[in-house]
């Protein structure tokens, strides 16, 4: 998957107005690019990293892996670059990551990609963000489709910008047929959002009578959820070198199995996912149960 972006002159004049137009950020971001090539992340050398997906035990792939994708504005101030920066190359690890997933045969990949908490970081980047997050959507469909990837969104779509929202419908719909790997965008989203608008909307169903208080189950919460229609969870990554999951999958990450990496989000690539899943295979999941359970089978 290749995205090609170049700068050219400032087509937008210094007034409050043009500043406020979402290309506008996209510029900004743009127009950083200049010495870019020399911060490519360096990947592993190609037989290595095809020794390491070798090993992988393709019976056993995690299901659904979950990614916080963490520290492209560390990465960016690093270098001596403004935060967008950061976030732009983290764009490309989106990309290389999917495509990992894709040829391995991973079913579901669930990206946290923007938080309710999110839209409390300075208002020049939360644009960029959203102009970001709308030129790549726009110019990735095509590829999404060529790769037989189908997108899904979760979160609080009414917080997005009407033009954001509007490129995310079309793109939904134009992937809807795709039938290889899941690729969910977690947008204006949090957990603790979640299971409030979860519970307040059981609540109105009890109230309506559709629902019996004395029946509900875990799987009754589960079909309230924003992901009712997707597995939970078997392996959650976080970038970065944070030890925390940040409000992200509460609910869905019960059993999960955790990794933590100190890379940095834009130098993540498919050698650092590969050593993320032979790590999952090397653990036993016990699920309550004791190993000598699991061996009687």
């Amino acid at each position: 998957m290749v995205l090609v972006l170049r700068p050219k002159q400032n087509p937008f004049t210094k007034n409050a107005a043009a500043s406020k137009h979402p290309k506008y950020y996209l510029y900004i971001i743009l127009s950083t690019l200049k010495n870019s090539f020399s911060y490519l992340c360096h990947p592993k050398p190609a037989l290595e990293m095809q020794d390491l997906k070798e090993k992988i035990d393709l019976t056993r792939l995690p299901r659904h892996i979950a990614i916080i994708m963490d520290g492209n504005g560390r990465w960016a101030k690093e270098k001596g670059e403004d935060r967008l920066f950061g976030h732009f190359h983290g764009v490309e690890s989106v990309r290389n990551i999917a495509e990992g997933c894709a040829e391995l045969g991973v079913e579901y990949l669930t990206l946290y990609a923007f938080s309710t908490e999110n839209w409390n970081r300075p208002k020049n980047e939360v644009n960029g963000l959203m102009a970001l997050l709308v030129d790549t959507i726009h110019k990735e469909v095509e590829t999404l489709n060529k790769n037989n990837i189908r997108l899904h969104v979760i979160g609080d779509m009414d917080m997005l910008p009407h033009f954001a929202c509007e490129e995310l419908n079309e793109a939904l719909e134009m992937t809807s047929r795709n039938t290889g790997l899941n690729l969910v965008m977690a947008l204006s989203y949090s957990s603790r959002w979640e299971l409030v608008n979860a519970v307040r909307n059981i609540g109105v169903d009890v109230k309506d009578g559709k629902i019996d208080p004395e029946t509900i189950t875990h799987e009754t919460v589960e079909k309230y959820l924003c992901t009712s229609n997707l597995p939970d969870p078997e392996l959650m990554i976080r970038t970065s070198g944070e030890y925390r999951i940040s409000n992200f999958l509460l609910y869905q990450l019960a059993y999960a199995e955790l990794y933590f990496t100190a890379t940095r989000w834009p130098d993540f690539r498919k050698d650092n996912l590969y050593e993320a899943i032979l790590d999952f295979q090397g653990r036993e999941r016990r699920f309550g149960k004791i190993s000598e359970q699991l061996q009687a089978g």
